[in-house]
C-alpha cells in the first residue's frame, strides 16, 4: 500500500514538471528490492541504484535478471552510501533523485541532503519518504500502548517494526533544511494515515474495487489537512532552484 501511495504521487510530480518522453537519470539512494527503480527502468528512464547493504543488492540483482535484457540495460547498480554521492557522481548528474525510508537511519538528514542536492541537475526534484515525527504517538496510542504513546512525545527516536532503533523527520525542520541548499518544497504527502496500525498478519483486500477504495481513502487523507499531518510517513518533494 504504501509502494503504490509513493507511486502515484511520484508520478503526479513527475509528469508535472518532466515532458512527457522525456527519459530521466535517475538516482535511488537505498532501492532495497528495486521495486521503485525497476518501475521506472520499465518507463524508460535511466536508474542508478545506490545500495549500501548487501542482501539488498543481492535481492535487487536477482529481480533485475528476470527482467527483459532491454530493461536491464537501463539499470546500473553501485555499493555505496548516499551521503558519499560525491564519490561516485558529478555535480548534476541526475534530473530526479529518490530517497525513501533511508532517512530513518541515518543519525541526522543534513549530511544525506546535501549530498542528494548536489548530484541533481537544476529543475531536478528530490523524493522523500521519512518518518514523521510530528506523529510518533499515533500508531502505539492507537494500538492501546498508552506508554509506548507517552514516551513518544518530545521525542524523534522510535523502534520500527523491525525492531531497530531509527529516527523520525519533521516537516517543519526538513523544510527549512531544503530551502537553505536550494531545494525548495514543492508539495507534501502524507502517507499510511488511517492504515499504519492495521494487522499487518491481515493482507489488504482482494477484491480490486475493495482495494480501490481503501487506496482512494489514503490518497485522499494524504493531501488533506489536518489528517495528512498525523500521517505515520511523509512524502516530501523539492526542486532543485
Amino acid at each position: 500500500m504504501r509502494q503504490e501511495l509513493v507511486t502515484r504521487q511520484l508520478d503526479e510530480q513527475i509528469t508535472a514538471r518532466f515532458p512527457v518522453g522525456r527519459r530521466l537519470r535517475v538516482l535511488d539512494v537505498g532501492p532495497g528490492q528495486g521495486t521503485q527503480a525497476l518501475r521506472l527502468a520499465r518507463a524508460g528512464h535511466l536508474v542508478t541504484g545506490l545500495e549500501s547493504d548487501q542482501a539488498m543488492l543481492d535481492a535487487f540483482r536477482a529481480a533485475l535478471a528476470a527482467e527483459p535484457e532491454g530493461i536491464r540495460k537501463r539499470v546500473t547498480l553501485i555499493e555505496g552510501d548516499g551521503r558519499e554521492t560525491g564519490r561516485h557522481f558529478g555535480p548534476g548528474s541526475f534530473d530526479v533523485v529518490l530517497c525513501h525510508g533511508v532517512l530513518m537511519y541515518v543519525p541526522e538528514a543534513d549530511a544525506m541532503l546535501a549530498a542528494l542536492a548536489r548530484v541533481l541537475a537544476p529543475q531536478g526534484l528530490l523524493s522523500l519518504l521519512v518518518r514523521n515525527g510530528d506523529a510518533l504517538a499515533m500508531r502505539p496510542a492507537l494500538l492501546g500502548d498508552w506508554a509506548g504513546a507517552l514516551a513518544a512525545f518530545g521525542t524523534d527516536a522510535y523502534t520500527n517494526r523491525l525492531g531497530l532503533p531509527v529516527r523520525a523527520d519533521r516537516l517543519e525542520a526538513l523544510s527549512a533544511t531544503l530551502a537553505g541548499i536550494g531545494l525548495p518544497l514543492g508539495g507534501w504527502y502524507g502517507v499510511r494515515v488511517f492504515t499504519d496500525s492495521a494487522d499487518r498478519s491481515v493482507p489488504p483486500p482482494e477484491d480490486p474495487a475493495e482495494r480501490e477504495r481503501l487506496l482512494a481513502v489514503e490518497e485522499q487523507a494524504g493531501r488533506t489537512d489536518p489528517y495528512r499531518a498525523v500521517a505515520a510517513l511523509l512524502h516530501l518533494v523539492a526542486v532543485r532552484s
